[in-house]
């Protein structure tokens, strides 16, 4: 077993201490969201921005409680368009369901946009526990369905694919699930950036120790109250998606995990459901990364390399034939 990196364990020291969220109240919590993620050369070196030639425009699009502000990405000189158009990929990004904005997704999002070709729609979900489960659910799929009608008016014609990483990753693999329930959008591609399939998995919180960086697992278990609530049902398929009853027809899947990850067991276990399901499945675990190590592309060379798979996946999947 490869050791974490150095500069994962450090930094997630860091952030432990600044959002200490196992330990924080849901006024904490809810005074911390408002602050939302600082723009500074610190966070932008860690975190990433906007590749170059990528344009960006923010604004809202309507949902099941209000507007949904959206952040969305196109190529500014990436050459013209495919004849069938720009495949479309809906991002949504991490954050526990309880943190995490629009500024976060900046670099995947736009990296996707860049190297794909794609039009990217990133979505500003609400966020528990103010919004419990499963309004982020209803938000994702809700600019998923909008933006497929509206993929001409954003200069997207080809095919459509959803991405996120942890939280994200767990948005995207449901609203696939909803999508085939309900009969569309169609999507051709889900990229799942160690996402949290199993909400019920004990045992990953027991693997977790209080020294996992980004994830331990008292910070797990209260993510998942902030999220699911006092009665809320972890074995919901809308909030665990592994436990949906029939996975068949699903679309193809890039699956990410970290070796250090205490949600590496859940990310591997869809992999395995989705596989017996039919659904083809290319499944990659990084070494020597623990969770969340996607969104420091400042701190790990790593990062760089996941990114080029999850783009590279997409390319050969979203190419209009």
């Amino acid at each position: 077993m490869a050791k974490v990196d150095v500069r994962l364990r450090a930094w997630g020291w860091v952030t432990r201490h600044l959002v200490p969220i196992a330990t924080m109240s849901e006024q904490q919590l809810i005074a911390v969201q408002a602050r939302g993620v600082p723009s500074n050369a610190m966070n932008n070196w860690i975190l990433g921005t906007v590749p170059p030639g990528v344009e960006t425009t923010d604004r809202t699009v309507p949902g099941p409680a209000g507007d949904i502000p959206v952040r969305v990405y196109r190529p500014a000189n990436g050459g013209p368009a495919p004849a069938a158009g720009r495949p479309l990929v809906l991002y949504f990004h991490g954050g526990g369901f309880v943190l995490g904005d629009l500024n976060m997704a900046d670099w995947p999002a736009g990296s996707v946009a860049a190297e794909v070709g794609a039009i990217v729609v990133s979505v500003d979900y609400r966020l528990a526990p103010v919004h419990r489960f499963p309004a982020a659910v209803e938000d994702c799929y809700a600019a998923l369905a909008w933006a497929a009608e509206h993929a001409a008016e954003l200069g997207a014609g080809g095919p459509i694919g959803v991405m996120g990483e942890s939280a994200g990753g767990t948005l995207a693999a449901v609203a696939c699930l909803i999508a085939r329930e309900r009969g569309g959008p169609e999507i051709s591609h889900q990229a799942l950036v160690y996402p949290a399939a199993d909400l019920t998995d004990t045992e990953g919180m027991k693997s977790a120790s209080a020294s996992s960086p980004f994830l331990s697992g008292p910070e797990m278990a209260a993510y998942n109250r902030l999220y699911l609530g006092p009665d809320g049902d972890a074995s919901n398929p809308w909030a665990s998606p592994a436990l949906a009853a029939d996975h068949t027809g699903l679309p193809p899947a890039l699956i990410q995990v970290a070796e250090h990850d205490p949600l590496r067991g859940s990310g591997t276990r869809y992999a395995q459901v989705l596989r017996a399901a039919g659904v083809p499945v290319r499944f990659t675990e990084y070494l020597g990364m623990s969770h969340g190590f996607v969104n420091f592309p400042g701190l790990t060379r790593t990062a760089h390399q996941a990114m080029a798979e999850a783009c590279a996946e997409q390319r050969a999947a979203l190419s209009s034939t």
